[in-house]
């Protein structure tokens, strides 16, 4: 018989990796997220309306 030359590598974790839960990480609140989001679009309103 002919050997293949073909290996398949391990599947993982489906390409996600993980590297522990750290302190590092930036944690927002989601609150935050939409004051700002709202803030940014009144800007542009106020820039569209006066610019």
């Amino acid at each position: 018989m002919v050997k293949k030359d073909k290996f398949s590598m391990p599947m993982g974790m489906a390409g996600i990796t993980r590297y522990g839960e750290g302190k590092d990480e930036i944690k927002i609140k989601p609150k935050y997220v939409i004051a700002f989001s709202i803030a940014v679009v009144m800007l542009e309103v106020l820039l569209k309306v006066f610019g």
